[in-house]
């Protein structure tokens, strides 16, 4: 993967996010490496390797968690502006009713 080009601001929130990740990163990592180191060679691919992809997807998804929570948290609050009133309307007339 190529090195991305961030502004100022976006390496400030990526730092940000990257410090708040680390400890849950680490944790995957050595889990991963112990789940490893506890298979032979032959089952390294199959129920293995899926279970590895299914632990990087849930690390995945806390990244994502993270980046929603930290930007909720910036977002801008502003007072909505009041909803207007409809317009009374004329009921419609009964049927079959003359003047």
């Amino acid at each position: 993967m190529t090195e991305l080009q961030l502004s100022a601001e976006q390496e400030a929130e990526a730092q940000v996010l990257f410090q708040r990740l680390k400890s849950a990163f680490e944790r995957e990592a050595l889990q991963l490496a112990r789940v490893m180191a506890s298979k032979e060679d032959g089952q390294v691919l199959g129920r293995t390797e899926f279970a590895v992809r299914d632990q990087v997807h849930r690390l995945g998804a806390q990244v994502l968690e993270a980046v929603l929570r930290e930007r909720k948290k910036k977002a801008t609050k502003v007072q909505r502006p009041p909803v207007p009133t409809a317009k009374r309307r004329r009921g419609a007339s009964p049927i079959g009713r003359r003047a």
